[in-house]
């Protein structure tokens, strides 16, 4: 496999698991209505990247699977949901979220390394195809980055200094 094969790959699998992630803290936090609809929505974005990654990933001979099927809410997940309801927005909550947009941050910007690799490979070898891909997916992935960095600047303050 080609280093470009492998950081598609890399990528493509970073892009599912955020996904997930997205979707879980989403499900968590069920009650912060702004966090959890735009948890969705940048989740989203994260399917879109995948699908597009592994239609990229056949042109250099990889089988990657498309984007993972939308989760069945199981009883993990109603479980989850409960709990939200019932911690509603007591300290211990805002410290999980602060604890989730960490996570989720950092995999945001492992995803958008990942990106930023392509996009040089894509230059290097005149890859349009590949760069085009790079360019409609590696901006949302930056306002990822930008909206995980964003909560995190105005949560962080309030609830590290009152627990």
């Amino acid at each position: 496999m080609t280093g470009v094969g492998t950081t598609l790959r890399l990528l493509h699998d970073g892009e599912r698991d955020l996904e997930q992630d997205l979707l879980a803290a989403a499900a968590r936090h069920r009650t912060d209505h702004e966090f959890h609809h735009v948890a969705l929505d940048v989740a989203r974005w994260s399917r879109e990247h995948a699908a597009r990654l592994a239609d990229a990933g056949r042109d250099h001979g990889l089988d990657l699977s498309g984007p993972r099927a939308d989760p069945s809410p199981g009883a993990l997940a109603a479980l989850r949901e409960k709990a939200s309801e019932a911690l509603g927005r007591r300290p211990e909550t805002g410290l999980l979220l602060l604890h989730d947009l960490s996570d989720l941050h950092l995999a945001a910007a492992r995803n958008s390394l990942h990106w930023e690799m392509l996009a040089q490979a894509a230059q290097a070898t005149r890859d349009e195809r590949l760069l085009a891909l790079v360019t409609d997916c590696h901006p949302q992935t930056l306002r990822q980055l930008r909206w995980t960095n964003t909560m995190i600047k105005v949560l962080a303050p309030q609830l590290l200094t009152s627990v």
